[in-house]
């Protein structure tokens, strides 16, 4: 394992580097849950916001092994696609199916759609919910540079952006990353920088290369993924694995 520190601007980022899946897995779980228990010695429950896709699967199940006090772990979504949480396509169905299990299954879950619901009350639960800040948020890049469901060039970006939400409504038409699902809901810059600790998981050589062209720009609506490093607060924590 390999780690440097870089600044862009005023935002520290750490990059630590491994051989494989298995070990960058373990390394992130250890350090997520090395974090959630340093808020649990301080505070009465600890929050984890956590990313959907392919990427955080292995390091889920690695961390849902961890010996913590889960039962005062909550656990939500950093963002998610408008659909219900037993969809295979949500990011809930993630989360239940590779985190919710082994010692973490005794974790408060927060999925943020329910039946009945509709998108702007879900979103009102979802900031009523961020009134307690995230200890911890794990946050993935997609190969166009988005983070959470903050897309380039998307339509409203700018006002999700400058949101003093924490969570937004967003409409992802025509922007190729989203796929088939242009309504989502997503966390902000606002949302992240409470956070004590901020860690982007990535995997591949493409999104490796990807990650360091934005490390030379500051153009969040080039490169959404630039909130990660540009929001003011806890230093970035990037674990890379090829």
């Amino acid at each position: 394992m390999n780690a440097g520190s870089r600044r862009r601007g005023e935002a520290p980022v750490s990059l630590h580097e491994f051989r494989n899946d298995d070990q960058w897995s373990w390394a992130a779980a250890v350090a997520v849950a090395a974090a959630l228990r340093r808020d649990l010695m301080v505070q009465p429950r600890a929050r984890l916001l956590v990313s959907g896709g392919t990427t955080p699967a292995p390091m889920f199940r690695a961390l849902s092994q961890a010996p913590l006090e889960w039962e005062r772990v909550d656990i939500a979504l950093v963002d998610e696609r408008w659909l219900l949480p037993d969809d295979p396509d949500s990011n809930a169905r993630l989360v239940h199916d590779h985190l919710l299990r082994s010692h973490a299954a005794a974790a408060r879950f927060e999925p943020l759609t329910r039946p009945g619901r509709s998108i702007a009350e879900a979103v009102a639960d979802a900031n009523l919910h961020a009134h307690q800040p995230p200890g911890v948020v794990l946050l993935g890049m997609g190969d166009d540079g988005h983070t959470a469901s903050l897309f380039p060039r998307m339509r409203g970006l700018g006002d999700a952006l400058g949101s003093h939400h924490a969570y937004v409504a967003v409409d992802a038409a025509g922007c190729p990353g989203a796929g088939p699902w242009t309504r989502r809901i997503s966390l902000t810059p606002a949302g992240l920088a409470p956070a004590g600790t901020r860690m982007l998981l990535l995997r591949g050589a493409a999104k490796r290369s990807r990650f360091e062209q934005a490390l030379a720009g500051d153009d969040m609506l080039e490169m959404p993924v630039r909130l990660a490093f540009l929001t003011p607060g806890a230093p970035l924590q990037v674990y890379w694995a090829p």
